[in-house]
């Protein structure tokens, strides 16, 4: 297993932390709003409703983009050398500065959102400022973890297999970002604003979606370990399942250069690209470490960590079921993405619980800790099924109130059980925040 180091490593992988549960913090206080702007009888009398569009772009670029890649910042960190401890200060600091202004963005005067997909955007110099810096502290981020990694070494170990993952998502993050800015520099720029956003963030969103695979695939393994399963995964044959979803990534330059940008063939392939390349990989490490899991018995001392596990396989694999069943623009597809974004969310919060006391935190309660993760993924799981419910009755995405046209009983009532798994959520993502920041209280030293 890694050795979690002290020193240097610690105090910036912990900076990498804080910035990712500040963003899950201010994500959640959104979240509020989200859930009751869409949830029946609530919806008709809530104050904000117009506020729900504006609210959810901020929400999904916190909980999502910025919480993944904090976290992946934590895991490039600490398995890194010290070398350019500097470049990976400026990483961080420019990163959490971007994230300020994204999240402020909105009392700032930011408005005009725009619902495109992966990185939605308020159409305004503010925001878009925002996102700039964040993508540039990423960007240092990646460089800093392509150069400091050691992804070569002893082929049999444990830990070389795992950190070639890890070198593997950098890789994937640092073509997100070309991919990105080749965008930009290709698109017409006389498109509508809401084309043009999602054309610009369409081949990036999905590289940066196999990354987010990378990471969670590292931390499935971590916390197997942590939780002291007796995990039967030969360094060869992980190095074997990354590579997969490297040779996958690889093939984005050849889309973005022989096809143009919001054609059908651009969108289909890089949505095509995204499906098979992540599924052989997720599926080969999910049926190792079940085997695991069914085999060994856990001590109670981990079983929160058990409980993560367990909870970020079932919503990853729920979410990407449902993936197959996305049939028009409706809300199944919201089920999908629900799913396995929290099946990563779900495995970065267990690996959470691990890192806290060898940051210098105290242990999490492991008896809130457990229960935590399995609200959490319950509530999701009760979300996510009541979505994909009125996904089959037609209701659309990105809309609320009277919008969703809830007219029959059975319309109202698989959005009522999205409602109340999504208040089931929160109230897991909320014990989540109590429970780490209880262990973060003031006092102990990184």
């Amino acid at each position: 297993m890694f050795e979690v180091f002290e020193g240097k490593r610690r105090r910036l992988a912990a900076g990498w932390m804080i910035l990712g549960i500040a963003s899950l913090l201010t994500a959640g206080l959104l979240a509020i709003l989200l859930v009751l702007s869409r949830t029946p009888k609530i919806q008709d009398v809530f104050p904000l409703i117009d506020f729900f569009k504006v609210a959810l772009v901020v929400h999904v670029d916190l909980s999502v983009t910025i919480w993944f890649i904090a976290f992946a910042g934590v895991l490039w960190t600490l398995n890194g050398s010290e070398s350019l401890m500097g470049l990976g200060y400026a990483a961080l600091y420019v990163s959490a500065f971007g994230t300020i202004i994204i999240a402020l963005s909105p009392f700032l005067g930011a408005w005009h959102p725009l619902m495109n997909n992966y990185v939605p955007v308020l159409d305004d110099r503010i925001f878009l400022w925002g996102v700039v810096i964040f993508f540039s502290g990423l960007t240092l981020l990646l460089l800093r973890a392509l150069l400091c990694i050691p992804c070569c070494g002893e082929a049999k170990t444990e830990d070389r297999a795992q950190r070639y993952g890890l070198y593997v998502g950098a890789i994937i993050g640092l073509l997100a970002m070309f991919t990105l800015l080749w965008t930009y520099l290709s698109i017409p720029k006389d498109s509508n604003a809401l084309r043009y956003y999602e054309l610009l963030f369409w081949g990036g969103g999905h590289l940066l979606q196999m990354l987010d695979t990378a990471i969670m695939l590292t931390a499935w393994v971590w916390l197997a370990r942590a939780a002291g399963l007796a995990l039967k995964l030969p360094p060869k044959t992980a190095i074997i399942l990354f590579s997969i979803l490297l040779a996958a990534s690889l093939y984005a330059p050849t889309i973005i250069l022989t096809q143009q940008a919001g054609s059908w063939q651009y969108i289909h392939q890089f949505t095509e690209l995204m499906k098979w390349g992540i599924g052989a990989p997720v599926i080969g490490f999910a049926l190792l470490i079940m085997a695991s899991l069914l085999k060994t018995k856990i001590e109670d001392n981990k079983s929160h960590l058990r409980a993560a596990l367990i909870s970020s396989m079932l919503l990853f694999g729920a979410g990407g079921a449902i993936g197959f069943m996305i049939s028009g623009i409706n809300v199944t597809i919201p089920a999908h993405y629900h799913g396995v974004i929290v099946g990563v969310t779900l495995s970065f919060m267990g690996l959470t619980y691990y890192l806290l006391p060898r940051f210098g935190f105290s242990e999490p309660v492991v008896k809130f800790a457990k229960i935590q993760a399995y609200i959490y993924g319950a509530g999701q799981l009760l979300h996510i099924t009541g979505l994909a419910w009125g996904g089959g009755y037609g209701i659309q995405r990105k809309v609320t109130g009277s919008a969703q046209g809830l007219d029959t009983f059975k319309k109202a009532a698989s959005m009522g059980l999205m409602g109340i798994g999504g208040l089931v959520a929160i109230i897991g993502g909320f014990l989540f925040l109590i429970v780490v920041l209880t262990a973060m209280r003031p006092g102990k030293k990184f």
